[in-house]
């Protein structure tokens, strides 16, 4: 077989789609050689960095190529959602199949086409999507999943939820997993390592983390204000560290930060450096998600592979991820999310307890795995 993939994820800082991406194609081309892979890609803008990028990949296996297409990606998105250019133009026609991994599948890709659909956000909470993403998916998801043959999604949650929404596709649809990089995720024991890495984004030596975008779905303002409660019964508690790029809609945020007069115990320290984040995980108290909303749900499962005690929200997937292996509250109860932190601070049993169930489960989440099931739906499309 000759299978193209949809590089596009994989260009400039990968967000959760692209590190799912990345997993499970590393993974499928590793363990199936005997087919010829393709990462398709449209730039205009950073093509020596995005070439790169892309030889990343193709140094590791000699079953990769790359084709490029001299055109704005965003450019082709919006004109072929209301002109039928056509993909094959660009990347021609001798795939068999070709995967798009953003939601979005464009008119005239030629063969078999799966389409990855992580999670329904934007119809579930979707003040909480950016008004360009909404127009998107507005303009094309219908199309795009009328267009696919297959369409992947991460979770049985996220399978329900396109269900609910888009009964007429339920039966094109595959639950593939997400994984988790235990090279990249992995517990750090070397105390020295751990100071001198939280020393370098000024992080304590005590600390709760929560690792991600700081946006309205991740159900930080909850967390701050159940971390107020927290912190009532202490002289020197833990600090709230939140890690990740700012995303949008964060002013109340940082204005019941204010009110509570939490300035000097919430630390905010941006991007963290891919070979820094599992000695700044595994330095945490646990690992704080109490998201409203998750397709998957990456986070949580990275720091039960790096032996960090885990909270969750009961919310969507999150759940299905963690099982039992992990503290879990409603997301709107403030009182119980505070509950959550003291006895995570305080039970010493239940940590080990938990550090020991994590790091298990978490290797049932291998992109091996993943790019298995993934490889099954492939398959079966060409098996019709």
């Amino acid at each position: 077989m000759r299978i193209a993939f949809d590089a596009l994820p994989l260009l400039g800082r990968k967000t959760g789609i692209g590190f799912c991406e990345d997993g499970q194609i590393r993974a499928m081309t590793k363990f199936h050689m005997e087919h010829e892979f393709v990462l398709n890609y449209f730039a205009v803008k950073n093509l020596s960095q995005h070439r790169k990028e892309i030889d990343f990949y193709l140094s590791e296996h000699s079953n990769i190529s790359a084709r490029h297409a001299f055109c704005s990606s965003y450019g082709y998105r919006m004109l072929s959602s209301l002109i039928p250019v056509k993909y094959q133009w660009f990347f021609g026609n001798d795939c068999q199949i070709t995967h798009f991994f953003n939601y979005i599948v464009p008119p005239g890709v030629s063969g078999k086409c799966v389409v990855t659909v992580h999670d329904m956000v934007y119809k579930a909470f979707p003040e909480t999507v950016r008004s360009r993403t909404r127009h998107m998916l507005d303009l094309g998801l219908v199309k795009s999943m009328r267009r696919a043959d297959r369409i992947v999604t991460d979770s049985e949650f996220s399978k329900s939820e396109i269900i609910k929404y888009y009964p007429v596709f339920a039966d094109k649809i595959r639950v593939v997993p997400c994984g988790v990089n235990c090279e990249r995720f992995h517990p750090v024991t070397d105390q020295n390592l751990i100071r001198s890495t939280c020393g370098k984004y000024q992080i304590p030596d005590r600390y709760f983390l929560y690792l991600g975008t700081i946006e309205p779905r991740k159900n930080l303002e909850r967390l701050i204000q159940a971390y107020a409660l927290f912190v009532k019964s202490y002289q020197n508690p833990p600090q709230l560290v939140l890690a990740g790029a700012k995303g949008w809609h964060n002013e109340s945020l940082f204005q019941t930060i204010e009110k509570l007069n939490l300035e000097k115990s919430i630390l905010f320290t941006e991007y963290i450096a891919d070979q820094d984040l599992s000695a700044i995980i595994s330095g945490a108290v646990a690992f704080v998600f109490p998201s409203v909303y998750e397709g998957f749900g990456m986070p949580p499962l990275e720091a039960m592979a790096c032996g960090t005690p885990v909270l969750v929200s009961d919310a969507a997937s999150l759940p299905e991820v963690t099982g039992t292996s992990a503290v879990i509250v409603s997301p709107e109860d403030i009182q119980a999310m505070a509950a959550g932190l003291e006895i995570l601070d305080t039970d010493i049993a239940l940590r080990q307890r938990l550090r020991d169930e994590g790091l298990a489960r978490a290797k049932m989440f291998s992109w091996e795995h993943s790019a298995e099931l993934l490889y099954q739906v492939y398959e079966e499309m060409l098996h019709e």
